[in-house]
């Protein structure tokens, strides 16, 4: 075999100094121009920290901070609508959202009602971050602290009612005050947040005892549409029992009135015959005659005149008429 095999030695072409140099600032400079600048969304506001202490916040659209670590950019979502959901979690949202009960937010929903009953509550919170420095920087676990608030506050409103009142016409009364509360006490903790609106989601008995919240709420509804309908009896009769003696009131009123101011007129007519009759007692008794003779003739169907020499007055009579079938 040959022991003489030829070598060939591969040479790299040498890439120049200086551009090395130019690659290495350059992409130092896409670095920095990369870290400098920052987008904000328009449901969003930029909270510029400069080592660490807040120093502006950022508007939506484009900006440019300090780069290299020396600002730091934390977005918050200003306009847009949050929610915490108590004594429950949704695992996924969508036209057929998904709901489960985890242990920890099983505990949250019990509650403990004015009258000594258990209820499951389960409640929704929708809030606004107002403003993002007091969100970040005013107290520690934001979020956390404020969910240890809407529990403590649902719990006490929970706490001052019945349960009655609780599963049927107060939830509405009960979210607001609970809302109110809870606005109260975030501005008082100064943590941002604008509260929008408080949701009992569902309000129940414990499973042991549904059937017998059931039995008394089927009662109290009969007990509520029992009392409707008398009411709307009450409304019915007592405005007609009104009318028809407001009614019969007024006939009495007119007939009263009406008997008064004939015997005032019969009295003023006396009198004015009497005046008369006074002045002329022959002609007076005269015209009284003939009035009352004709008034009494007008009557009459049949009349017979004779003179007082007349004689045989019954043949003239039809004492026996034909009865008419």
């Amino acid at each position: 075999m040959p022991t003489n095999i030829p070598t060939y030695e591969i040479r790299m072409p040498k890439i120049p100094k200086n551009l090395i140099k130019i690659l290495i600032i350059v992409a130092l400079v896409v670095v920095v121009l990369y870290g400098a600048f920052y987008q904000v969304a328009p449901d969003e506001m930029g909270v510029i920290l400069r080592f660490g202490k807040f120093t502006r916040t950022s508007e939506p659209g484009l900006h440019f901070k300090m780069p290299l670590g020396i600002e730091t950019l934390t977005k918050v979502p200003v306009q847009r609508q949050l929610k915490q959901e108590f004594g429950f979690r949704t695992t996924q949202a969508g036209q057929q959202s998904r709901f489960e009960i985890p242990e920890d937010a099983a505990r949250e929903a019990i509650m403990l009602t004015g009258d000594l009953n258990v209820v499951i509550v389960e409640w929704i919170v929708q809030y606004k971050i107002k403003d993002p420095y007091k969100f970040l920087f005013k107290m520690r676990d934001t979020e956390q602290t404020f969910r240890d608030i809407n529990e403590a506050v649902v719990r006490r409103v929970i706490g001052d009612n019945a349960v009655d009142e609780i599963i049927t016409i107060g939830r509405a009364r009960i979210a607001a005050e609970a809302k109110e509360e809870l606005q109260k006490l975030c501005d008082l903790y100064e943590i941002g947040i604008d509260v929008n609106q408080v949701i009992l989601q569902d309000v129940n008995p414990p499973d042991a005892v549904k059937p017998s919240f059931n039995d008394v709420n089927e009662a109290l509804q009969e007990k509520e549409r029992k009392i409707n309908d008398a009411w709307a009896e009450y409304n019915q009769e007592i405005p007609k029992a009104q009318g028809e003696a407001e009614q019969a009131i007024r006939a009495a009123e007119g007939y009263a009135t009406e008997r008064v101011n004939n015997a005032q007129g019969d009295a003023s007519r006396f009198t004015q015959v009497y005046r008369e009759y006074i002045k002329a007692p022959v002609v007076t008794r005269k015209r009284l005659y003939l009035e009352t003779i004709n008034e009494v003739m007008s009557k009459i169907e049949k009349k017979f005149i004779m003179d007082d020499k007349t004689r045989g007055l019954l043949p003239l009579l039809n004492l026996n008429p034909e009865v008419k079938k």
